[in-house]
């Protein structure tokens, strides 16, 4: 969206969502061309998908005078959807549409006067398929038919590409049930109570038993007591496990009992999957000659279909970034002449300005978007495991690596990595990173073997790095590698007019999630929105919002937090910092600044019993937000 909705405009977009929100696929396209159709007052419009082989279009839907026709498959060749698939740009012919395009079997029998077309790209900027819609009378250039029209094809494009990408989850689904059924290890699902829930062939060949003689028997049965013993203890350490890493190399071995009471003794694994009633676990029986390889396939599609997951839910949030102000231009105008480079992006701002969505952008432009991006919080991570996470260990590595593990680097390898927090690195561990960096290379905990990858780094701080450097937290030659290409994300406050254009867009998200009907904002609400300093910028904003349609009533938004936030706009605590001239006009290093701030803070923590917001609060009494105050402590180092 390039400017602020009208009311008309507003209404289009909503009978978008609500028109097919709770369709998808065909029964979504049916509907969506009908409300375009009727939204533009034209009589025909269509959605299709294109087919680059034979260079031909294949609708999605058609809709023509009430009534849909089915399975069309055109050439493109002498009309104008070949325009806007060779020129990848919105093509509107007011009138006359016939003598442009004489060689176009449909246009006459659709009595057709005017057309207008726009494609839909791909993450790599290749057409995919086009919306268009023709009428028997003129269609004038109109700012908000054109408008809405780009709004519909938004949508549409969106739930194109979230078929495709769905239908790429389908195929690796299929190829993970193959490797299932024609592994040589066995497999073995089992249910929350250690039932069997499904075993694999090999596995059956293992029990020396047919599927009907396994299912729903407790695997408990073909153990004998230690490892039955063994089997409990590692289920509950599973439980205890976050999401994500709930998988164990099970250590030592496991003695097996076939149905005609052989034993053998089996290496294996066992990861969990789901939560309560739905939890699973899947125990991987294998010879030790082929352990390797067979998890290392498994896992591989695992993380394929968790990928092509993140890419469904990223491709739905298609209108994320909204705005047109100068300073987001900026941006924008930035990622596109860095994004197909391979340099090193270091993307500045202040928490909830949305960096990760920049990063997110930079790699979907790159020559990297059909490769990964890997996102790795710093800040989040114990410092002790910060090292493992980035480049892997080996088994036995250290306490607890039972099992080899993959690190994100390596999973990046022809990919990007977004390092979000890079001001929270352990100093420790820069130097490693400078070498990864500079090389291309890394050793996994606990191995003496080099591992060279090649990946796109793109770093995100709302600290100030090089004041970091200058006391000793940041390498300064990491900063610099760092430092290829900076981005500033602005604040909220300084984007003008993109507050009330976001603040617009939460509101139709929220309402349409908690099914409540609000009215527009009023001249009022919106002054207060655009006066309002916004420490916590994007996310600060949604969370206002989110709570004024909750707590709304008779559709009018509650937004009296923002007149009772802590919250004062527009100022800096260093503008509080003065040289009296008692101290013969002398000039301070920004260190003695830092230690003169620091000494300040500690005492009106001190004076107000390390109370930070609320009224009588250190925030209050310095002046500035409770969120500001919370960075100066965490950056000066205070501690109580």
């Amino acid at each position: 969206m390039n400017r602020k909705m009208g009311n008309q405009e507003f209404r289009a977009v909503k009978s978008i969502f609500e028109g097919t929100a709770k369709e998808t696929g065909q029964g979504f396209f049916n509907l969506f061309v009908k409300n375009l159709s009727e939204a533009l007052g034209t009589s025909t419009a269509w959605v299709t998908e294109f087919l680059p082989d034979n260079k031909t279009l294949r609708t999605l839907s058609f809709y023509h005078n009430g009534d849909w026709i089915e399975n069309l498959v055109y050439e493109m060749k002498g009309t104008p959807c070949e325009t806007v698939i060779s020129n990848k740009s919105l093509v509107h012919i007011p009138d006359n549409v016939f003598e442009l395009y004489p060689d176009d079997p449909t246009i006459e029998p659709l009595n057709a006067v005017s057309y207008m077309g726009m494609p839909f790209l791909d993450e790599s900027g290749e057409v995919i398929g086009h919306i268009a819609v023709m009428d028997s009378e003129n269609m004038p250039d109109e700012e908000t038919s054109l408008y809405i029209f780009r709004i519909f094809a938004s949508r549409a494009s969106a739930e194109l590409q979230r078929l495709k990408a769905e239908s790429r989850i389908k195929n690796a689904n299929e190829k993970l049930s193959r490797l299932f059924n024609s592994t040589m290890d066995g497999v073995i699902e089992l249910d929350k109570l250690l039932n069997i829930n499904q075993i694999n062939p090999s596995g059956m060949k293992l029990f020396n038993s047919s599927s009907d003689e396994l299912l729903n028997q407790s695997i408990n049965n073909f153990l004998d007591a230690e490892s039955r013993g063994k089997l409990i203890y590692l289920v509950k350490e599973l439980d205890d496990k976050p999401l994500g890493k709930r998988y164990l190399w099970v250590p030592g071995d496991l003695k097996i009992i076939d149905s005609e009471r052989k034993e053998f003794i089996a290496e294996a694994t066992i990861s969990a999957t789901g939560r309560d009633i739905n939890k699973f676990y899947t125990l991987i029986i294998r010879d030790i000659n082929d352990r390797i390889e067979a998890e290392r396939k498994i896992q591989s599609l695992k993380r394929e279909t968790e990928y092509l997951q993140d890419e469904i839910n990223t491709i739905h949030n298609f209108d994320e970034i909204l705005g047109n102000s100068e300073s987001l231009i900026n941006v924008f105008n930035n990622v596109d002449k860095v994004a197909a480079t391979d340099s090193t992006v270091l993307i500045l701002g202040e928490t909830g300005t949305g960096k990760e969505l920049i990063a997110r952008a930079i790699h979907r432009n790159s020559n990297r978007s059909s490769k990964p991006l890997i996102k790795v919080n710093c800040a989040a991570i114990p410092s002790s495991l910060i090292e493992s996470e980035f480049f892997g260990h080996e088994q036995g590595a250290f306490t607890g690596a039972t099992k080899k593990r993959t690190g994100r680097f390596s999973l990046a390898d022809r990919g990007s990595i977004f390092l979000d927090e890079i001001g929270e690195l352990p100093i420790e561990l820069q130097s490693k990173l400078l070498r990864v960096l500079q090389e291309g290379e890394f050793e996994p905990v606990g191995s003496s073997r080099t591992s060279k990858v090649d990946v796109r780094i793109i770093a995100a701080t709302n600290r100030n790095l090089e004041s970091e450097v200058e006391i000793g937290n940041f390498r300064q030659d990491l900063y610099y590698r760092l430092n290829v290409f900076p981005i500033t994300v602005p604040p909220l406050r300084d984007r003008g007019n993109d507050i009330i254009l976001i603040a617009e867009s939460f509101i139709f998200k929220a309402a349409k999630k908690t099914g409540k009907v609000t009215k527009p904002l009023t001249n009022d609400q919106k002054e207060s929105l655009m006066k309002y300093n916004w420490p916590g910028n994007i996310r600060e904003l949604q969370n206002v919002i989110d709570r004024a349609v909750i707590t709304s009533i008779d559709g009018v938004l509650n937004l009296d937090i923002l007149s009772t936030a802590d919250n004062f706009p527009g100022k800096d605590f260093n503008e509080d910092l003065h040289v009296s001239e008692s101290r013969d006009d002398k000039i301070l290093t920004d260190k003695q600044i830092k230690d003169i701030e620091r000494d300040n803070i500690i005492k009106v923590l001190n004076k107000c019993n390390w109370k930070i917001s609320g009224k009588n609060g250190a925030a209050h009494i310095l002046g500035i937000p409770s969120t500001t105050l919370n960075s100066r402590i965490k950056s000066l180092n205070i501690k109580r």
